[in-house]
């Protein structure tokens, strides 16, 4: 009997052993996995970081060019500034040359009315000159 005993006992360490055996290789196997999706995390963290270096790195040259962008359209508005300035000198001048032009025709309008008259006085003479005639011996 203490032969079958130990030999039933032999046998149920076995199997606890061996199922000790299967659990830790499963163990393994389960841990080795964790440690391929680990890794494939990590090589997505890694690729995510490069990434966003390459966008940070877009955003900056986005912003260079914006700012160059920038000053360009500062450049610009002084331009257009000077070239209002110079438009409101133009403006100005024509307003004066508006002036002298209305002056130039109340001049031209004074010079027709006194040839009006000198016309009138010419005619009257032209009138006249045959009944003079007549007066002088």
């Amino acid at each position: 009997i203490y032969g079958i005993s130990a030999a039933i006992h032999g046998i149920n360490n076995g199997i606890v052993n061996a199922i000790h055996c299967i659990d830790n290789a499963i163990n393994d196997i389960i841990n080795s996995i964790n440690g391929i999706f680990n890794t494939i995390y990590d090589i997505v963290k890694a690729i995510n970081a490069i990434v966003e270096a390459i966008y940070g790195t877009v955003k900056a040259i986005y912003g260079i060019f914006k700012c160059i962008n920038g000053i360009f359209e500062a450049i610009c508005g002084i331009f257009k500034c000077i070239n209002g300035i110079f438009e409101a000198i133009y403006g100005i001048l024509k307003c004066i040359n508006g002036i002298f032009e209305a002056i130039y025709g109340i001049f031209k309008c004074l010079n027709g009315i006194f040839e009006a008259i000198y016309g009138i006085d010419n005619a009257s003479m032209a009138y006249l000159r045959p009944s003079m005639a007549l007066i002088v011996p």
